[in-house]
């Protein structure tokens, strides 16, 4: 969530940043509603700190003698009683000014960083790196895409996945299934040696959880949603990690505080119909293991490079090419101030495709979730930052189409190999 101090002080600035992400806003009714509320706030506090000087009044000439019930000190019992109305009234005009303006800003989204390139759409990210060499298919040799080998080496079922739910469903099968699950566990692992904390936390979140990481009130159409509670399906691990610290104060010599979380996420991919319709790529439900760190803000920009050096591990481990991009201002997600993506190669579809998101938030999630640091000269919003390490069900259709053999067979990366229990998928 924006400042409310920057837009009370400062609005042309909000202004000019958003204008890098394509929006073109008029500020004044919500600076207005924000001076409206401080004004409140000053008013209230006067009253109060007068309130205060007359209870003191009322105690020192009780103390000096003068009777309890005397005209005097009832007078000053009055016009305490009097203020205390006044404050309730004030407090009451505050509170919905703060909810309205709390409304507002929350559909907001953060100010892209000075470092963030400017640009309207994907067609302006900049290419930052290229690793590993991408498989082209030899003279004579025909690549299949990820779905295809899938359902020749039986790994998934769709079919009878929507009989079960819907479309853009799966239900992974022997190999499949095992490889899912192997991938997870190599996952979790390579990132918990490499310092991050490893949490399972609820899959199912409430609306606040949602707000805090900023998946709230902008993409309640994308969510999933218990129609019976206040509770959704998370459509990413950073949403309850987030809420993991909300509402806590959190000691800076505990920071950097990093997590890695393997959960199941759902998502409705509203406005994604006719894209990736077969396979692993778009699904409503897809397994995911999640980088999150909370850090001081003095470090969060060398915190960006490390977590996403710790996405790319997972890549150069499974010997599978892939590209950095750097998001431009156009195409950044909604929370994020900076954004690294990660594509990995599939030789099938000769394409890259995203596989992580690495993104800095500053203090955007951490003002949402009443996230704070202590240190000796005070306190501060901590900044947050989140990134894919990987997105499963991708790894596994990029490992499918990176390890194709002539025989029809899967062969699997060495790192794997302990996981799984083979170094390839044969059919049978």
């Amino acid at each position: 969530m924006l400042d409310q101090r920057l837009l009370r002080e400062n609005p042309e600035l909000i202004r000019q940043q958003l204008s890098r992400r394509g929006m073109e806003l008029d500020l004044t009714k919500l600076q207005l509603i924000a001076q409206q509320e401080r004004d409140l706030e000053e008013q209230r506090s006067n009253l109060q700190a007068e309130g205060n000087r007359v209870g003191k009044e009322v105690g020192g000439l009780i103390k000096s003698g003068e009777a309890p019930n005397s005209p005097g000190v009832q007078a000053l019992r009055d016009r305490g009683n009097h203020i205390k109305q006044q404050v309730a009234v004030l407090e009451e005009e505050e509170k919905a000014l703060q909810t309205k303006l709390r409304e507002q800003l929350a559909a907001l989204p953060n100010l892209p960083s000075a470092d963030a390139p400017d640009g309207k759409s994907e067609a302006d990210n900049i290419e930052i790196k290229c690793w590993g060499s991408p498989r082209q298919a030899a003279e004579g040799e025909t690549l299949e895409e990820h779905w295809q080998i899938a359902e020749r080496l039986e790994l998934f079922e769709t079919e009878r996945s929507v009989r079960i739910a819907q479309s853009r469903f799966v239900t992974l099968l022997g190999q499949g299934a095992k490889l899912e699950r192997s991938l997870i566990s190599f996952m979790l692992d390579l990132h918990g040696g490499k310092g991050y904390r490893e949490v399972l936390p609820p899959i199912l979140v409430n609306s606040a959880s949602l707000t805090g990481s900023g998946q709230l009130p902008k993409f309640a159409e994308e969510s999933f949603r218990c129609a019976d509670d206040d509770l959704w399906l998370t459509p990413t691990a950073e949403v309850p990690v987030t809420s993991l610290h909300r509402d806590e104060v959190i000691p800076a010599d505990q920071l950097p505080i990093k997590y890695v979380a393997y959960t199941p996420c759902f998502r409705r991919e509203a406005g994604s119909y006719g894209r990736d319709t077969r396979g692993l790529i778009r699904l409503h439900q897809f397994n995911k293991v999640e980088l999150y760190w909370f850090c001081h803000p003095d470090h969060s920009a060398a915190a960006h490079q490390q977590i996403t050096a710790d996405a790319e591990a997972v890549l150069e481990a499974l010997e599978l090419p892939y590209r950095k991009i750097e998001l431009c201002t156009g195409d950044m997600g909604f929370s994020a101030a900076r954004t690294y993506d990660l594509e990995v190669w599939l030789p099938g579809a000769g394409a890259y495709r995203e596989i992580s998101s690495c993104s800095i938030c500053g203090d955007f999630q951490a003002r949402r979730s009443a996230i704070r640091l202590k240190e000796a000269k005070g306190t501060q919003l901590v900044h947050t930052l989140n990134g894919s390490g990987l997105a499963v069900g991708r790894t596994m259709a990029a490992l499918l189409e990176n390890g194709q053999q002539g025989d029809g067979s899967v062969l699997l990366p060495k790192a794997l190999v302990p996981y799984f229990g083979s170094d390839r998928i044969s059919a049978g």
